[in-house]
Parts: C-alpha cells; sequence; structure tokens
C-alpha cells in the first residue's frame, strides 16, 4: 500500500473555496479505482496549511489517479490558491 502525503499553504481568503472543492471531490477521489482511503487534516498552529493523506493499493493505481481528468480537474482549480509551492511524498506504510 501507498500512502500520499500532500501539504498545501493557501491564501488565507481562498480557504473556503479550498474547501468547497475538496468537499465537492472527496468521494470522487475515494471511489476512484485502487484509492481505499483519503482524508484531509488541517495544521492547528498555522491554519491556512492543510494535508491530503490517501491511501493507494499501488503506485500504479496513484499515477492512474494523478493522470486522470478528475486530478486535472481538482487541481487546476487548486492550485491558484496556493500561498507557497505545495510539497508532496509517497510512502509505504510499515508494520504497527
Amino acid at each position: 500500500m501507498i500512502v500520499r502525503i500532500v501539504k498545501m499553504g493557501f491564501v488565507p481568503d481562498q480557504i473556503d473555496a479550498f474547501l468547497e472543492i475538496f468537499e465537492q471531490n472527496k468521494d470522487k477521489i475515494r471511489n476512484f479505482e485502487g484509492c481505499n482511503h483519503v482524508e484531509l487534516l488541517r495544521d492547528i498552529n498555522q491554519t491556512n496549511q492543510f494535508f491530503t493523506y490517501s491511501h493507494w493499493e499501488s503506485e500504479a493505481h496513484l499515477n492512474n489517479y494523478r493522470n486522470s481528468t478528475l486530478f486535472k480537474s481538482v487541481w487546476a482549480n487548486t492550485k491558484n490558491k496556493f500561498n507557497q509551492k505545495p510539497e508532496a511524498w509517497s510512502v509505504e506504510q510499515g508494520q504497527s
């Protein structure tokens, strides 16, 4: 399983617009082939900082999503709201 973490910082007056985009698309992302989980986290100390946290069956599934029209649409409507360059990590889930 691949865990994808994306850190995003937003212009403060664009946060509500981003939250609306996420709300409108979260179920579509969750239902994308190979996605087992997606959630949005917010930094408690820097309220304009958000993280998406998603689980993918494989790197191929994640890449299929990243090349999809769904991702391209969501990203196009999100990236113009950033106040910093997003950061992303793909990691394998360790044993607990």
